[in-house]
Order: C-alpha cells, then structure tokens, then sequence
C-alpha cells in the first residue's frame, strides 16, 4: 500500500505529484499532506478544551446530547459506522463533539437543514476561539486540497471549488477512550468501524496510538495507515469517488478498538469532512440527499 505525501507549497512544481496522487486515490483513497501551514499549538488547544469537555459527568454532557448530523454531544453507543456500509456491529467506542455549517444562505428550509448555529458548551468557554480558527483554516485548506485533486485529474485547477462558494460542512472532535473507561470491547466493536467517508475530502489531525486507524486496500486488505506528526492525513468520500465516476475510490477505513497491552490509552481526533453547495449534482444525485441518507444510516440507535 503506497500512500504519498504531498506538499501543498510546492506540488505544482514537482513533476510527479499529481501523478502520485491520482495513483493514490485510485487503490487506497487515502494522501497525506505538509505545507498546510495550521500550528499544532492551535491543534493542542482545541484538544485541551475538548478533554475538559469529555471529562465533565455524563449527566452534564447529556445537556447537549444529539442524533448524529446536529451539532452537540454524541455520545457512547450514538453512532456505529458500519452500518453505512450494510454491516451490523456494536456501537463505536468513541465520544464526539460536533459542529457543521452554520453561515445561513437565506433560503429558510436549506438553512433549517444544513446552518443551524452550533452549540457551544458553557462548561468550557475557552473551546469556541481554537474552533472557529481552526474551521475558517480548513475551509481554505479544502479548496486547497481540491485545486490538488481537479489537476491530478487533469481538469482546470477550479472543477471542484465551483461548486464550493457556500458548502456544508461538518467537523467532528473525536475522543476514544481507553478500555479503563469503556471496558472489554464486545466482538466485532471497533473505535469506529469498517467505512468509507460520505462527502468529498476529509482533514484528519490524527494521533499515533496502537489502537489507531487503519486503511483498506483490495491488494494488502487492512494495514495501519502511515502517520506524520506534520502532516495531515487526507481521504475522500463517496461523493468524490462518484464525481470522478468510479477512477478513485472512497478511502475505507477504520478505528482499532482500545488495545488490551495498553487499557489507558486515549486518542483524539480532529475530523473535518468538506462536501459541496446544497443542490449540487454529482453525476445524476442530489449531492445533499445523499449525504442526509448516509447520515442516517450510521446512527446506531
């Protein structure tokens, strides 16, 4: 399994970039990249403030409870991800905090859907700055990211990013406990199990840990994915793999369950998944009704 990386400050330069990419999107779906200029201290900050959050008792974090796709609290046993794929399983082992598009485009049902204001906890007041840094970077780094994917496809550097001037967006802070907190995992229960992404990139700011992400690919199945503490790992979502009509492929992948040789070890995730505008056709669906679908399908209860 060869997963590239790229440098997003020089990669219009080197001959062989989107080259590699486009190889690399069409076995694993997966990139890594530098040059994104986001400072890890922003990145260890959103982590302190959202541990403080997870760390609060059940009973307060229940306050801000909500189903999957709502900006809020998602608790243990909200979601299980392999269900989007037709596969039944127990819940993930993860907690979540999550928010999504909240700039309103001033048509009244688009925006009751898909811009409803975000929750910010009371409890930790210092976690509404970093976010909101933190998304207004990756917004810009995902058009980045498709002005990288349009030329590894050969097409102008804007093919995507016209469809981007008002997207939906969504940003998961997930935390996966250790089996300390969440016991022996059931068979078959991962941190977040077997699937692929709905939208079109995803930007992971990931943590090393032995129970960490892994990738699929038909050539070497499951393989523990390269990490780089500079570098953002990178996959695309069905919407993306569906716009290319079926060249590349939606990265599979999943989350170990909390290993036994190390019952305490935590791990927190940034998750920012980028989609499109509302209504747009990806070769023949409703980019949106897909997505609310896909949504859907995940939530375990």
């Amino acid at each position: 399994m060869t997963i590239p990386t790229v440098d997003l400050r020089t990669w219009r330069t080197e001959p062989n970039a989107t080259t590699a990419v486009d190889e690399a999107l069409r076995t694993a779906g997966f990139l890594l990249v530098t040059g994104h200029g986001v400072a890890e201290e922003l990145r260890a900050e959103i982590r302190a403030q959202a541990r403080a959050f997870f760390r609060l008792p059940p009973t307060t974090k229940q306050r801000y409870a909500v189903r999957v796709g709502a900006r809020g609290w998602l608790g243990p046993g909200a979601e299980a991800n392999s269900y989007a794929e037709g596969t039944p399983s127990p819940p993930d082992l993860k907690e979540s905090l999550s928010f999504a598009a909240d700039e309103p485009t001033g048509d009244p049902a688009v925006d009751a859907e898909w811009f409803a204001p975000n929750t910010w906890p009371a409890e930790t007041p210092g976690l509404r700055t970093p976010v909101e840094t933190y998304l207004s970077l990756m917004r810009a780094l995902s058009d980045q990211l498709l002005a990288l994917l349009a030329a590894a496809l050969g097409e102008p550097e804007d093919f995507f990013t016209r469809h981007t001037g008002h997207p939906t967006w969504g940003f998961n802070i997930n935390w996966y406990p250790g089996r300390d907190t969440v016991g022996t995992p059931e068979p078959g229960q991962f941190r977040i199990g077997p699937h692929t992404d709905f939208g079109t990139v995803t930007v992971l700011d990931r943590q090393a840990g032995r129970g960490g992400l892994q990738v699929f690919t038909d050539a070497d199945g499951w393989q523990d994915a390269p990490w780089d503490p500079a570098a953002f790992t990178i996959n695309i979502g069905d919407l993306m793999a569906r716009w290319t009509g079926g060249r590349w492929r939606s990265g599979r992948h999943r989350v170990l369950p909390p290993p036994a040789e190390a019952p305490a070890e935590e791990l927190m995730s940034l998750v920012y998944f980028y989609e499109c505008d509302p209504g747009t056709d990806v070769r023949g669906i409703d980019s949106h009704t897909y997505l609310r679908a896909q949504l859907d399908a995940i939530a375990s209860d």
